[in-house]
């Protein structure tokens, strides 16, 4: 029986395993204030990569990065009704800009600082931005609009969990504004592209893109799209969106230009954005009952090189010969980059430093003894497959040039090892045969059920709400329709009505 590093398994008790998984792994810790965490070195090492490589792609796209400011007026949220409503109960409000002591130890808000206005901590930014697009934007030959800001949102969440559901998280926001609605909603859907490739080929996701139902459109929107992916309990995560607004926020912030025409139209709106939830899918998709397995292309570090010190002269040698290695290995190019590897020095045991590593999911561990050195090999770890089959550590000694002449190979091959392995399990856990409701409720039995694709007609208003309810009773929500979904045939397993499309239901987080 193997004995893993963590002391919870994801059959045991998966949300313990997530928890244990960030606490080994250093991802993360609590703040002191509930739903708010302090992202550690590695956790945010993951966040810099996803931050780069999406940043890449943003830019790629024609969008040019800004920055606004973290408080809002909380006149801005009320010019548009639906907004306001979607977010009421999460907004954090600031209402004086002053303490004094109350002469008992303690502060309190000085009554004298009250301001005119609360101020909102941004929870998202439709209103400021379209507050700064109705004074940049007066012609046809100001648009499109085209930006994006990395930055922190605050919602105050009842039930927190780290990464996934946090009362403060980082975030990219895009904002845009088009001269058509044609044009705005391709943007919509070339960000959700984005989106999608970005899931799927630098953090080894495999996501279903699609539209979201009316009931969870974002608060304001005309149209929201999301990719989906699943968790290895079945569940799936909402890991990003991209909106259609129309003229919702144009018409609250007067964002209006003159046509080639000379008449005065409305300008048509998106947004669009993906958070530090991604990592959060990034542990649940990849991780293992030994820690995190990071996809290499989001890796901070993608080779480790952890030096079997003993405390003597020869120690120095050793150390020469593993610097050496890393040069070697920076010189090489993997995934599109320059290979990141690290020489660990830190002053503790070889073993306890390569179960660090483990439990981080550093895709690659190297082990250099003295014995290697004298070989002029070393002993390297996959993090994609640890063990071997006979349960014993796959640690594999082979010549240093071997390696370094494979190490950019084994580097690609861990990447694609884990999207493999994720698609696999959800292309499995994906039903297409549910017929009716009975049936619907009964695939939903177990601890890990995955989820159902349905024929759906599409319903609105009170006949969606009552829809919703049935689900709401059985912890199921709507995801999306599917872009790849096959054409529907038959009827709605909700209302009996002709089917228009296929929508995917699941538990979610």
């Amino acid at each position: 029986m193997i004995k893993h590093a963590l002391s919870v398994t994801r059959d045991a008790d998966f949300a313990a395993w997530y928890q244990a998984v960030i606490t080994e792994a250093d991802l993360a810790e609590e703040s002191g204030v509930r739903g708010c965490m302090v992202i550690r070195p590695w956790g945010y090492g993951i966040w810099e990569r996803i931050q780069r490589l999406l940043d890449d792609r943003i830019k790629a796209t024609g969008h040019e990065n800004c920055y606004f400011p973290l408080f809002i007026p909380l006149s801005y949220f009320e010019k548009e009704a639906d907004h306001v409503e979607g977010f009421a109960k999460e907004m954090a409000v600031v209402t004086h800009h002053r303490l004094i002591s109350d002469g008992k130890g303690g502060l309190v808000p000085d009554p004298a600082a009250k301001l005119e206005e609360p101020l909102v901590v941004r929870p998202t930014s439709e209103t400021v931005i379209g507050a700064a697009f109705s004074r940049w934007i007066q012609s046809w030959r100001d648009l499109p609009v085209l930006i994006n800001q990395w930055a922190n949102v605050v919602r105050w969440e009842m039930r927190t969990r780290m990464f996934l559901r946090t009362s403060e998280f980082l975030w990219q926001e895009g904002h845009t504004a088009h001269a058509s609605e044609a044009e705005a909603r391709e943007e919509t859907l070339k960000m959700l592209e984005v989106y999608r490739e970005f899931a799927e080929n630098c953090l080894a996701m495999p996501v279903v893109a699609g539209e979201k139902p009316e009931n969870e459109r974002f608060p304001g929107a005309v149209s929201t799209y999301s990719i989906e992916a699943m968790m290895q309990d079945g569940k799936a995560l909402q890991a990003g969106t991209s909106h259609f607004l129309g003229t919702t926020f144009s018409q609250a912030q007067d964002i209006k230009f003159q046509n080639s025409a000379g008449e005065l139209e409305l300008a048509q709106t998106t947004s669009w954005g993906v958070s530090t939830r991604m990592i959060g899918g990034v542990i649940m998709v990849h991780g293992d009952d030994d820690g995190l397995r990071v996809p290499p292309r989001v890796a901070p570090w993608q080779i480790v090189i952890v030096p079997m010190l003993r405390d003597k002269d020869e120690d120095a040698e050793l150390i020469d010969y593993c610097k050496a290695l890393q040069r070697e290995l920076a010189k090489l190019s993997a995934l599109g980059e320059a290979v990141r590897a690290l020489l660990d020095l830190k002053p503790a045991k070889a073993q306890t430093k390569r179960w660090g590593w483990v439990k981080k999911g550093a895709p690659i561990i190297v082990e250099v003894g003295g014995r290697d050195m004298a070989g002029a090999a070393v002993s390297v770890i996959r993090r994609d497959r640890l063990y071997r089959e006979d349960g014993k550590l796959d640690s594999a000694v082979v010549p240093r040039a071997d390696f370094v002449g494979e190490a950019a190979q084994m580097l690609e091959s861990i990447q694609q090892a884990l999207h493999a392995q994720a698609r696999e399990r959800m292309d499995a856990n994906i039903r297409r045969d549910v017929g009716d409701f009975a049936a619907l409720e009964k695939a939903f039995e177990g601890d890990k059920p995955g989820w159902v694709e349905v024929n759906w007609s599409k319903p609105t208003g009170a006949e969606l709400d009552k829809v919703v309810e049935r689900l709401k009773a059985l912890k199921l929500t709507f995801r999306n329709v599917p872009q790849d979904a096959v054409p529907a045939t038959g009827d709605c397993l909700f209302t009996g009505k002709p089917a228009v499309e296929r929508i995917l239901v699941a538990r979610s987080y």
